[in-house]
């Protein structure tokens, strides 16, 4: 169990940090970018949905190694617990979805860790929205 905690706090930190990251970058570097000023708002949709799926895909790796190779649980209605099977799990915990795949073990921890995390980091990605388009929307 204390392998499962150590991974949510790395987890929670190294998807904050890549958030951070990308929203640091789309702050510093949007007004310098040669388009009109509306389509800044899709550069910023786009690369924040780039910064979710890489944060869903650590999550994966991390579940699928936590099974695999430390044995830490399983997913439960899954015949075949691979990558894609792990990443599309982690996308139904990081978005609150849920439904197909009930995680059994340890790595249960990291489902409620992931979706509290997803969820602040969603929060996060709408407020940069909103502020982007605030700056943005009405300048043409």
């Amino acid at each position: 169990m204390l392998i499962v905690i150590a991974a949510c706090l790395i987890l929670v930190a190294l998807t904050t940090l890549i958030h951070f990251e990308t929203l640091s970058y789309l702050s510093a570097h949007l007004k310098s970018i040669a388009v009109p000023n509306r389509s800044k708002l899709l550069i910023v949709i786009l690369a924040m949905f780039a910064a979710h799926a890489v944060e869903i895909a650590v999550y994966a790796w991390a579940i699928d190694v936590l099974i695999s190779h430390f044995g830490l649980g399983t997913l439960e209605g899954s015949s075949d617990v691979s990558f894609i099977t792990c990443f599309y799990f982690s996308a139904e915990s990081y978005t609150s979805l849920g439904a197909n795949h009930n995680p059994a073990g340890p790595i249960q921890l990291i489902a409620g860790v992931e979706a509290l995390n997803g969820l602040l980091l969603i929060a996060w990605s709408a407020s940069f929205a909103y502020l982007s388009m605030e700056r943005y929307w009405a300048r043409g």
